[in-house]
């Protein structure tokens, strides 16, 4: 299992970033969003789904984090330097918590959700799951609550159930200036 920080410190691709995080505790969200600009950096970053290629990481771009208080995922709404959605991922995680410096962390149980916004979706990193299983990284009991939340997670957004599309996008509007995000047009 890996600890992943939401500030992303350690990410060797980014020159120049902006960071900032807001704890909320509303009727329609209680948890963390952070924000994560991308001012400068050495190379785009992309990835390929379906053989169509995606840049995720560039000049403008804004990724921020859904940290939902006790639930056991994580999403990623990844904005481009226009303010569209490039794609939503979600950590499927064991644990959630804060650093002394007041920084959200997530445990990554490997399983993780794509969705891009013309409706497809994508299951990842189940062969991960199994090889950390295999290597006694994760415990049989933990994988199956991986697969469980996965299987939630794959339901809700197939039944239009699934609130963080909507939530993600009122949230830029509402949040991302206050925060120090890009808003985009």
């Amino acid at each position: 299992m890996k600890r992943k920080f939401s500030d992303r410190a350690n990410w060797r691709r980014i020159l120049r970033k902006s960071y900032s995080c807001l704890s909320m505790d509303g009727d329609e969200f209680k948890g963390l969003v952070t924000f994560y600009r991308i001012h400068d950096l050495r190379e785009p970053l992309w990835k390929e789904y379906n053989g169509r290629r995606l840049c995720l990481a560039d000049k403008g771009y804004l990724w921020m984090q859904h940290f939902p208080k006790g639930e056991q995922f994580v999403v990623t709404t990844m904005f481009d330097d226009k303010g569209r959605v490039v794609q939503w991922y979600i950590d499927v995680c064991k644990n959630q918590g804060m650093t002394d410096q007041q920084v959200p962390w997530f445990d990554d149980m490997y399983l993780d959700v794509v969705v891009l916004p013309s409706g497809e979706v994508f299951l990842m990193d189940e062969d991960e799951l199994e090889d950390a299983v295999r290597s006694g990284d994760v415990s049989h009991k933990d994988a199956n609550m991986a697969r469980k939340t996965a299987g939630k997670l794959l339901s809700a957004i197939r039944n239009g159930r699934f609130r963080y599309f909507t939530l993600s996008l009122k949230h830029r509007k509402t949040l991302a200036d206050r925060m120090g995000g890009y808003q985009g047009s």
